[in-house]
């Protein structure tokens, strides 16, 4: 099946949304996971499995 004219840079462009997709996901889970309430919540459960005190 031919290419028209008008869809040669479209698979292009489908890369370069996915790609700004995926950086704005990575940066929203950078976020979330530096935050201090994530943090606190991994660091005591590590706490917890080793058995330790703080």
């Amino acid at each position: 099946m031919p290419v028209s004219l008008d869809d040669r840079g479209l698979t292009t462009a489908e890369y370069a949304i996915c790609t700004l997709a995926v950086v704005a996901f990575a940066g929203l889970l950078y976020v979330i996971l530096t935050g201090d309430a994530v943090q606190t919540a991994l660091t005591t459960t590590i706490v917890d499995a080793l058995g330790s005190d703080r």
